[in-house]
């Protein structure tokens, strides 16, 4: 019967924690102490460090004990407590895992932490491989005794010593599985100079139960390991890298990658082959909260049954509860959309403030000309700003023309998203934009924290579920929200494969319609709706009407806008402030015309709240007219 350590071996994605030396270090605890002592000096510090990653969503904890072995501890004149630190490593963790369990029922698993020996084998160094693995041997016969489930080699220098490491494990713990993990230097061979290929097929063949790569100088590195590993075993893999390299700051060695990379890489990770994702040096339980939610969005996109079962709500008619109104009768946007009429929208930015006269003049200037509707952003950029639904509501009340709200999963978990969709379809909002949001880093507080408990496809199937009249538990809601469902696409971004993909995810989860990134690049616009011809749904053209140089910078490095030189020289030579935004306003209108035969609208973004400017740019389709 397969137990529940065999199926973390099976190919699900698994969570590990991430650095114990980090987060002692921080406790202040010197680096030159020899940390696996801590064990029996000040278990209580170990035990918090646990918790804290168990609290963050880890399924594995390693053991406090990648240095126990004899030949580190001699090191500290220690090397008789062998035995000692490594028994006492595993009971702390044990006793963390099962305390988790007993009061919120989450199941996790102890593995037994064994570094490498810090030395170099015979031939390069004189301790022979006999030697190594009586070592090794010593180590994991005490870490069985003290109760661990699994156990984690990691930070092999050469595979040498890794296959001495699986042969110890093999003869005084056979009952235990074990991961190998090898780490490697900035060209990606492991430190005895084999490449990810040949320590892969070698350490398939001595036994081991997954491999994979740890440490090393950071998370490009390890991916592109991962890459070469998968290629040459069928084994689960490990990913398991520094939050970057170090940098010296007041004295100190400080890891500045931050959760929000980690988790990114997380996602690349699973998508490269990797089954167990985690980190070394530098990350923290906040870059495993990070990873956990990337991974939990990850299982609500792509997984035919996610953890939430998000994709069961519209998985079959049988199921799907009530039908939805037509898109026609939803909106006067899906109306116009079912109808195949080219739609005008123009975004309106809600303000930092309390105080939304300013927008809701320029909705009633814009309304005066003829646009269809107006684009609320959730918080864009992460700033802190008045709730994109207050807003959309009172521009409906007051104005009277119609809204798309865009609601992000930065910052909601999925019973605060069901809350707020079910507040809006009872007070008129009738159109959603579904994005992921941008994280907190990027904004005024980037110490907030991000929950991501679902991306933005599997807010598409949240809202979908709704307009089924089915909440996420598959439970009536009592009728149909009857949102229009849109999503977001930005075709000039540089992993477009990637883009396509999800773009092919949201249409199947049941999006209608698709607003881009603002359109600079003609010929990028055109290829990706080729690419997307088998599942097209209509698409409505960003339009930025540029205000300055900077303001074209900002776009292109800091918001993944595809910008052409030819644009960038253009704004460059406007030789001032009043050259620059009459320059911006001609580019805009160009490229209003330019897609005008290609795409169903335009969403034109009215950048400082200038929204006269937006006004002239929807000008040009009068003038076609």
């Amino acid at each position: 019967m397969e137990s529940a350590v065999d199926k973390l071996f099976a190919g699900e994605t698994v969570l590990c924690d991430g650095a114990m030396g980090t987060m002692l270090y921080s406790c202040g605890v010197f680096i030159n102490r020899c940390y696996d002592e801590l064990n029996v000096t000040q278990p209580e510090m170990v035990r918090s460090v646990h918790e804290l990653y168990l609290q963050a969503g880890a399924q594995v904890i390693e053991t406090n004990t990648f240095g126990a072995n004899a030949f580190r501890l001699e090191g500290f004149g220690l090397r008789d407590r062998v035995a000692e630190f490594n028994r006492a490593g595993a009971a702390i963790a044990r006793q963390c895992v099962q305390a988790i369990a007993e009061k919120q029922g989450s199941v996790a698993f102890v593995a037994g932490a064994i570094g490498s020996l810090g030395l170099r084998l015979a031939p390069a160094g004189k301790t022979t491989l006999s030697e190594a693995r009586a070592a090794f041997a010593e180590q994991i016969r005490a870490l069985a005794e003290g109760g661990v489930d699994l156990l984690i080699a990691e930070t092999m220098m050469s595979v040498d010593e890794a296959e001495q490491a699986v042969l110890a494990a093999r003869d005084v713990a056979p009952q235990l599985k074990i991961a190998v993990l090898m780490t490697v230097g900035e060209e990606g061979n492991c430190l005895d100079g084999s490449s990810p290929e040949i320590a892969a097929q070698r350490l398939t063949a001595v036994g081991a139960d997954a491999i994979g790569c740890n440490c090393s100088v950071g998370p490009a590195t390890v991916l592109s390991v991962i890459e070469k590993m998968r290629a040459a075993t069928g084994l689960p893999l490990v990913a398991m890298p520094n939050a970057g390299m170090p940098r010296q700051v007041e004295g100190r060695n400080i890891y500045l990658t931050s959760p929000e990379y980690m988790a990114s890489f997380a996602r690349k990770f699973v998508r490269a082959g990797a089954s167990w994702v985690g980190g070394c040096c530098g990350t923290t339980p906040e870059h495993i909260r990070a990873m956990r939610g990337a991974l939990r969005a990850m299982d609500a996109q792509e997984s035919g049954e996610s953890s939430l079962k998000l994709r069961a709500v519209v998985a079959s008619e049988a199921e799907a509860g009530i039908e939805p109104l037509a898109l026609a009768e939803r909106s006067g946007i899906g109306r116009r959309i079912a109808n195949g009429e080219f739609v005008t929208m123009v975004e309106i930015v809600p303000p930092k403030g309390f105080d939304c006269s300013k927008e809701l003049a320029g909705a009633t200037l814009l309304a005066k000309h003829g646009v269809h509707a107006i684009n609320v952003p959730d918080s864009p950029r992460a700033s802190a700003r008045m709730s994109a639904q207050s807003l959309c509501v009172q521009i409906q009340q007051q104005v009277g023309i119609e809204t798309i709200l865009h609601y992000t999963c930065r910052d909601r978990n999925v019973l605060s998203i069901q809350s707020d969709l079910l507040g809006a379809a009872s007070i008129g909002v009738k159109n959603i934009l579904c994005l992921t949001g941008d994280p907190p880093k990027m904004g005024s507080y980037p110490d907030a924290t991000a929950v991501f408990d679902v991306d933005a496809i599997g807010l598409v199937n949240i809202v979908g579920g709704l307009n089924h009249g089915l909440d996420i538990g598959r439970n009536s809601i009592g009728g149909s929200t009857g949102f229009t469902i849109s999503v977001a696409a930005n075709p000039g971004v540089p992993d477009i494969d990637h883009e396509i993909r999800r773009f092919e995810h949201k249409v199947a989860a049941g999006a209608e319609f698709c607003i881009t990134q603002p359109v600079f690049d003609l010929r990028l616009l055109e290829q990706f709706l080729r690419r997307i011809e088998g599942f097209r749904i209509p698409v409505v053209a960003g339009i930025w009407p540029l205000t300055s140089l900077r303001n074209a910078e900002v776009l292109k490095n800091e918001l993944r806008v595809s910008m052409p030189d030819v644009i960038l020289q253009r704004m460059a030579d406007a030789p001032n402030r009043e050259a620059a935004l009459a320059e911006g306003l001609t580019i805009a209108r160009e490229m209003l015309a330019s897609v005008r035969g290609e795409v169903q609208g335009v969403q034109v973004s009215a950048p400082f709240g200038k929204y006269t400017a937006a006004v002239e740019v929807l000008g040009v389709l009068g003038e076609e007219a």
